[in-house]
């Protein structure tokens, strides 16, 4: 794809804005780890719940939807799309203790919540664990997807470095990946937040701009439906946002979504499997910009604009695309870097035949931005592991803020080179992922439970993961191969086995063990007051009487009516991008319902309570 003056322009000046971004605020961010890391804790929400969107947004994220649609029509993405539930349980449970527990990192949250050397012990390994070997393969996973889209798109010419031949594609990454590390480095999570929003306005722009090109290519929306019925065979199997249909029998199973998959997916993976950016309780960077927001309502509604943003705005244009896909490339696209009939990279494919001047230079630029706002997010949480909560916790507890600032900007640095040498060894690692995650896939209950029951200690924890890693590589290696390739009901059973035994085994041990000393338990109550009958007894003895949870009752109801907000405003927005109009403007007046709901609770709600949020 040839790019003109005016393409090359738009990519520049993105470029150049980005650094000025981080030009700006370096002096402020240098200030202190406070500012570094969190901002100062003086973010708004709409600015914290648009990066936390903009991070989630990667270069690879189209191509996988592209990947989904492709395979199973619009209900592939429910493979994602059953995570809401968790998020809107973020958002209306755990959000404003996240705030109120005042710490810098949710890993540092083992030493408020818990005591002794396990508490410090949990607390150091999961700060090197998320920090190095899962954060550096987020970022070699989504440097080698943008890897992909610039062999594709610009099919840059080999150059030679130090007498060796280096791909052109490989020295474009590095440009981006060394313009993020710039920022980010130097000014933190201030520029990190603000690069951000102007990333996720480029991105956002971009992708719908490419939608409407790709529908035209088509010959339209009707065309499309056309092409799609006759692909998939039926207007439902394509179309359709549920991941089951309606036949002679009753509700069916498609082929692809057995009905234990979907039981799976919908009633324990969400609340049962640890996944970056979705854990259950929150955590990871979504945690971190909870705790940057200015205020408990400021946290709260930024998780929940992300969740909005997340699930019901921003997939449709990529949807659009994906299906456009189908009928354009039906073979899919082959290249030096993709697998054979690669669909994925139809979606790159695409924006290189159909996109003209200006629009080519503003896609790829967008493509940078959605890149590097991921890995300017990736570097500065996987730094904040890194000094917070093993640099400063374990090795030099009295040093400055300035030097602490220091040795941030050189984690960031450390951080990005060993992200370089991960990327070039991908192919051989790849397979690690899943065992780094299984790591979390039964640990959610645990996660969850910490914060309202006063039993759970640091053994929980650190048995639930011990388990959960030990069961789940047993069952995949036992359950896994009894069923063909690709067969989600084998997935759904090692999940199931890995949650039912995992929980045995944490609760035989929570019970085996002494709980927490009175005094941390009171001291951690005192400072985030959870409130519920898990902490009966805890409160009174603190003089609180018998408190209800954050929001009580209302908490439940805003959590159904956010769940049903967010599916009803997907649907309605899917409803009327392909079309059916009534139905659409039916489930978009569901959406406002739900929402006048949350809204009248938060009108309603009490000033935040004296006293929490303060370290005692």
């Amino acid at each position: 794809m040839a790019l003109t003056a005016i393409d090359w322009a738009i990519v520049a000046a993105y470029f150049m804005l980005s650094v000025g971004i981080g030009l700006y605020f370096t002096k402020r961010g240098g200030e202190s780890l406070n500012e570094y890391f969190l901002s100062g804790r003086q973010v708004t929400w709409w600015l914290a719940g648009a990066s936390m969107v903009a991070t989630t947004f990667a270069a690879d994220t189209p191509l996988v939807v592209t990947g989904l649609v492709s395979a199973h029509g619009v209900a592939g993405n429910w493979l994602w799309w059953n995570m809401l539930m968790s998020g809107m349980l973020t958002v209306f449970f755990f959000a404003r203790l996240w705030r109120r527990a005042h710490v810098m990192t949710d890993v540092e949250f083992a030493e408020i919540r818990y005591s002794g050397r396990p508490a410090a012990a949990l607390r150091g390994f999961r700060a090197l664990y998320l920090a190095i070997p899962i954060n550096l393969i987020i970022l070699g996973w989504v440097t080698k997807a943008m890897i992909k889209i610039l062999t594709i798109s610009l099919g840059l010419r080999d150059v030679s470095v130090l007498g060796r031949t280096v791909p052109g594609e490989v020295i474009a990454v590095g440009i981006c990946f060394v313009i993020t590390v710039a920022y980010s480095a130097g000014a933190g999570m201030w520029a990190v937040l603000w690069t951000d929003l102007v990333q996720f306005v480029i991105k956002m722009s971009a992708v719908i701009v490419l939608a409407v090109y790709s529908v035209r290519a088509v010959g339209g929306m009707d065309k499309l439906k056309e092409g799609l019925t006759a692909h998939f065979g039926s207007a439902d199997a394509a179309l359709s946002v549920l991941p089951v249909k309606i036949g002679p029998n009753g509700i069916e199973a498609y082929a692809w979504m057995p009905l234990l998959a979907l039981f799976v997916f919908l009633s324990v993976q969400w609340w049962a499997a640890w996944y970056p950016g979705a854990e259950p309780g929150g955590g990871g960077y979504v945690a971190q910009r909870i705790f940057s927001a200015k205020t408990e309502r400021d946290g709260v509604l930024a998780t929940l604009f992300f969740n909005v943003a997340h699930y019901a705005i921003r997939p449709w244009p990529w949807i659009i695309t994906g299906l456009c896909t189908i009928l354009l490339y039906p073979a899919g696209i082959t290249c030096a870097v993709c697998v054979p009939n690669d669909h994925e990279a139809a979606y790159v494919q695409a924006f290189v035949d159909l996109l003209p001047t200006p629009w080519r230079g503003f896609m790829m630029a967008g493509f940078a931005a959605a890149y590097m706002s991921t890995v300017g997010t990736q570097l500065n949480w996987g730094a904040s592991y890194l000094v917070n909560d093993f640099y400063k916790r374990f090795l030099n507890r009295t040093a400055t803020e300035k030097h602490y600032v220091a040795i941030s900007r050189w984690a960031t640095i450390f951080l990005f080179l060993a992200s370089a040498v991960v990327t070039h060894y991908l192919g051989t690692i790849e397979g690690a992922w899943k065992f780094l995650l299984a790591l979390g896939s039964g640990t959610g209950l645990v996660l969850i439970l910490r914060w309202y029951w006063w039993r759970i200690n640091a053994w929980s924890e650190i048995s639930a993961m011990i388990a959960s890693f030990a069961v789940s590589v047993t069952a995949i290696h036992l359950i896994k191969p009894r069923f063909p390739d690709g067969d989600l009901r084998a997935d759904a059973w090692v999940m199931l086995v890995t949650v039912a035994v995992s929980t045995v085994v944490w609760l035989g041990v929570t019970f085996a063990t002494k709980p927490e000393p009175d005094r941390v338990l009171e001291a951690f109550y005192r400072r985030v007051r959870p409130g519920g009958p898990g902490w009966a007894g805890v409160s009174e003895r603190a003089g609180f009487g018998r408190e209800s949870i954050p929001g009580g009752a209302l908490a439940w109801t805003n959590w159904i009516a956010g769940i049903v907000a967010v599916y009803s405003s997907l649907f309605g927005i899917g409803k009327l991008v392909l079309g059916n109009l009534v139905p659409g403007l039916v489930m978009l007046a569901i959406a406002v319902v739900a929402f006048s709901w949350i809204a009248r609770s938060f009108r309603e709600e009490p000033p935040t309570l004296p006293g929490v949020g303060v370290p005692t």
